[in-house]
């Protein structure tokens, strides 16, 4: 699939829930959000649909997210029966690690490909304080047991907060005797996100190679996933460091990605509302064809690039918080 601007649109990442065991501050108030009704989630049936039309059309890559997918009950099953699709190369899930020990063997055993786990601190008090729960222990028993499974990609999502304590070098030694790779990702203005002023990736950088503790970082020119992540490497380091720069290098350019949300609604850009309601169709008994059509007509509409920057926003800008996205 080729939108209007010659992008490649292989990568569709779907949101199974908008429910979160955890309020992190940048995502959610502190008393959580008015979730919606179950009948108002795509059923997995739905999803696997989807999947099915979606991979014909050239989409190879799925990513399962949130809120928090794994609150929702059997998601080994749904990446399994999304896994058997054909034309389906890789699926991942991305999680904040607090249930990820109950379903880890079982992930595993249906061959998920990656698990992207949200860390935004080492320190057990900060952590309660950005998260508001006091599962930091659980989250970091669970890292380490996924990283038992050799042939599993393990990596760290960290979000930096401006003033938040937070030890970025604590979360970039990770990497050093650990084989995976930590991505810092910046502060989406989404949301809550909005309130926070987000860090640079040359701010992340300059702390990290003004520190004693960490080597060079060298730029590493392999691709290690689906979307924009750029990484480096450190002599000694079994793993890379990673950046995902929206803001401070902006890659609307090569953007291979659309989002269908929980509630049905394919989104073909972060920012913007632009998209389609494709749980409308699925539950109007469309065929196939209709629906393949419906998301054809959204890339097509695809904006060429956000304008988060800018203060010319305009009445499509999108007002829902992250965990109704899926990031």
């Amino acid at each position: 699939m080729l939108d209007n601007y010659n992008r490649k649109i292989d990568y569709l990442r779907i949101s199974i829930t908008d429910r979160c065991n955890l309020r992190c501050v940048y995502c959610m108030p502190e008393y959580g959000i008015e979730t919606v009704s179950h009948n108002e989630i795509l059923s997995y049936d739905e999803i696997i649909r989807v999947c099915k039309i979606a991979a014909n059309m050239g989409i190879k890559k799925i990513k399962i997210t949130g809120g928090e997918p794994l609150v929702r009950k059997n998601v080994p099953e749904l990446v399994k029966n999304i896994k058997a699709i054909d034309g389906i190369e890789e699926v991942t899930l991305t999680t904040n690690g607090v249930l990820l020990g109950d379903v880890l063997d079982e992930l595993v055993k249906y061959n998920i490909d990656g698990i992207n786990i949200s860390l935004d601190t080492l320190d057990e008090n900060e952590y309660k304080k950005i998260t508001r729960f006091d599962v930091f222990s659980q989250v970091r028993e669970n890292i380490f047991k996924a990283l038992q499974y050799p042939d599993l990609k393990v990596k760290i999502n960290c979000v930096p907060i401006k003033n938040q304590k937070q030890n970025l070098i604590r979360i970039a030694q990770l990497a050093q005797e650990n084989n995976i790779h930590i991505r810092f990702i910046e502060m989406m203005p989404v949301g809550y996100g909005k309130r926070y002023e987000y860090l640079s990736e040359e701010s992340i950088i300059s702390l990290l190679t003004e520190s004693e503790d960490l080597g060079e970082l060298k730029p590493y020119d392999k691709t290690l996933g689906n979307g924009p992540c750029h990484y480096y490497q450190i002599d000694g380091f079994k793993g890379k460091i990673g950046f995902i720069s929206a803001l401070s290098h902006q890659f609307c350019a090569d953007c291979n990605r659309i989002r269908l949300t929980s509630q049905g609604f394919l989104k073909t850009c972060l920012q913007y509302e632009t998209g389609t309601d494709i749980k409308e169709l699925l539950r109007n008994d469309s065929d196939d064809a209709v629906i393949k059509s419906a998301i054809q007509n959204a890339i097509l509409k695809k904006p060429k690039e956000h304008a988060f920057l800018t203060q010319n926003f305009n009445d499509t800008e999108n007002q829902s918080g992250m965990n109704k996205i899926g990031g």
